[in-house]
């Protein structure tokens, strides 16, 4: 079987599913756009030196000098745009209002009285330079008659704006024209994830785009869950916003804890064309919307591509050739390992058995067929029934029965960070990982799996199609929230969504994108492969959410296959006994919930 990106007839990305050959010269955008600061303040300084021209009125310097407290979250007034103006007092204060005039410079109150303002780049100004920064480069490549640099090298003659030739660039977020009218500071709870790590680094620039301080608070999965529960209860609740991770939305949705989003989608007009459908939809119940993703993490397996060739191994596309490859390269008397993957008992392992049953071509509940695979949004009656006793449950235990042969040490207490780390720091060939951690070995130079790391669905069972089991977070608003905060917490709530903040967030370290756009942005592609990659995933149908369907009871099938697994692995257990007591399991709780 041909990997993924020889699979389809859409257009791919550069080469197969794997990195390494396309290194950016540098990861942020932000900093091309300062370097071209950089050149047009020398270059006006040049001119002025050089030429005998008169000097008079000019607003570029004071028109840099906003721009670059825009990209790195400093806030500008007045006074300090008027002392980096070399202009006089009069002379660049009418300059000011001018610009503000024009609609160039927006001018935001800072206090209640009104008497003090802040000033900051409109967002027509944020996209006039980033036009004259691809024209620029345009123009001096073809006055020289050379070909500038686009990012592929790193050497030191790269020049500034190169990517703004390669297409349609996302702008940097521009702020709000008035600051939220909340009370205190927007409060947020997170996963502690690098998406969410980076939202904590732009905490300054959020702040700025705002004008309201940010407090988050980030947490671990398990406790994330309890923590949302937790708040639900209160008369009032602790959040304006909560990451959400996407299989729990049903639960959410059932017991009210979240506010269904419609009205206000409508009322703002916000566009969710360009959002991942599996991940829209995984946020959505009952045909109401109560969250907008702000991260799309599929499951994936990566494999060292250099191991493999040197051990003329075929790609792990399916089940066969992955226990073939795991066992020929488990060599723990010299520090290597076939796999690793999520063995630790109730949450982790759970998930795994969940898509790894989905691999072997069903779904853990009696979903629907489609074309595309199987109707996770609708369900309903008998849809709800487990399916644990099912032949594909079995040869997923068996599977993973066999795993434990050729995986590293202390498989049973894996989870999600600990696979990915063993696999960065070279213990594994092969890993079954969330694209989340892919930083860990994607950008991080000192792991051995640097450069070399393939992606790809999960291996398939006999029969089944690819597929790339969907997670991720969108973000909710609870339904205890005050009312007269719900109408500014969507607006911050859009623009931490918004495509040009998703883009932010890649800048800083995270490697996922809910949006079409975002992975389409030529800055982003640079960074990694793996955003591309992930993307033809999801316009080609791999990428799916009904491994994992978002019902109410979800959260506790995962629990109930990752425990009795867990006892079958253990030896605890037989496979018939641990996969006949997690239907009963199942079953007694879905009849209980009079769903059948």
């Amino acid at each position: 079987m041909p990997t993924y990106s020889a699979m389809n007839s859409r257009k791919k990305p550069e080469g197969p599913y794997e990195t390494g050959d396309q290194r950016p010269s540098f990861g942020k955008s932000s900093h091309e756009m300062a370097r071209f600061l950089d050149f047009m303040e020398q270059m006006q300084t040049e001119i002025e030196r050089a030429l005998s021209v008169k000097s008079g009125y000019s607003e570029i310097r004071m028109l840099i000098n906003l721009l670059r407290n825009h990209l790195s979250g400093k806030l500008t007034t007045s006074s300090s745009l008027v002392a980096n103006s070399d202009l006089s007092y009069g002379t660049a204060m009418r300059g000011i209002d001018s610009l503000v005039k024009r609609g160039v410079i927006v001018k935001r109150v800072k206090t209640a009285t009104g008497k003090s303002f802040s000033l900051h780049p409109s967002e027509k100004m944020l996209q006039e330079w980033q036009e004259l920064a691809r024209r620029s480069h345009s123009l001096i490549g073809s006055t020289l008659g050379v070909n500038l640099p686009t990012g592929q090298s790193q050497s030191s003659d790269y020049f500034f704006g190169a990517s703004y030739s390669q297409g349609s660039v996302l702008p940097p977020p521009s702020i709000l024209n008035s600051k939220l009218s909340i009370n205190n500071d927007l409060r947020i709870l997170v996963h502690a994830d690098p998406t969410f790590m980076a939202m904590n680094v732009l905490k300054k620039q959020f702040e700025t785009i705002f004008g309201v301080g940010v407090r988050s608070r980030a947490l671990s999965i398990d406790r994330l869950r309890d923590e949302i529960l937790t708040n639900s209860t209160a008369n009032n609740s602790t959040y304006d916003i909560i990451a959400c991770d996407l299989p729990w939305f049903g639960e959410m949705a059932e017991k009210g804890h979240f506010l269904p989003l419609d009205p206000l989608i409508d009322a703002t007009g916000l566009d969710t064309s360009d959002f991942h459908p599996e991940a829209l939809a995984s946020a959505r119940y009952k045909g109401k919307q109560y969250g907008i993703p702000v991260q799309t993490t599929p499951e994936l397996l990566v494999y060292r591509r250099d191991i493999f060739e040197n051990h003329d191994l075929e790609p792990p596309t399916d089940i066969e050739k992955t226990l073939t490859a795991a066992k020929q390269l488990h060599d723990p008397f010299s520090g290597m390992s076939g796999i690793a993957w999520n063995a630790a008992r109730g949450t982790p392992l759970g998930h795994t058995f969940l898509f790894v049953m989905g691999a072997f071509g069903q779904p853990v509940l009696n979903l629907t067929r489609t074309a595309s695979g199987f109707d996770g949004e609708r369900v309903e009656g008998e849809n709800f029934r487990p399916m644990f006793d099912s032949s594909q449950a079995r040869n997923a235990a068996e599977y993973f029965k066999e795993l434990v042969s050729y995986s590293p040490p202390g498989i049973l207490n894996m989870s999600w960070y600990e696979r990915a780390r063993c696999y960065a720091d070279g213990e594994v060939a092969m890993a079954y990982c969330a694209t989340l951690l892919a930083p860990l070995f994607e950008t991080d130079s000192r792991s051995a799996a640097y450069g070399k790391t393939q992606y790809l669905p999960h291996p398939t069972g006999p029969g089944a199609r690819p597929v790339a089991p969907i997670g991720g977070y969108a973000l909710a608003i609870p339904s205890n929230i005050a009312p007269e905060r719900i109408n500014p917490i969507w607006t911050a709530l859009a623009s931490l969504t918004s495509a040009q903040t998703v883009k932010l967030y890649i800048e800083n370290g995270s490697l996922v994108s809910p949006r079409f756009s975002v992975c389409m942005d030529p800055e982003v592609k640079k960074i990694s492969p793996l955003i591309s990659i992930v993307d033809e995933m999801a316009r080609s149908g791999v990428l799916q959410s009904w491994p994992r369907p978002p019902v109410p009871e979800i959260s506790a099938i995962i629990a109930i296959a990752g425990e009795e697994m867990h006892d079958m692995l253990l030896g605890a257990k037989t496979v018939d006994q641990a996969l006949n007591n997690a239907q009963n399991r199942a079953d007694a709780l879905m009849r209980t919930n009079g769903h059948y």
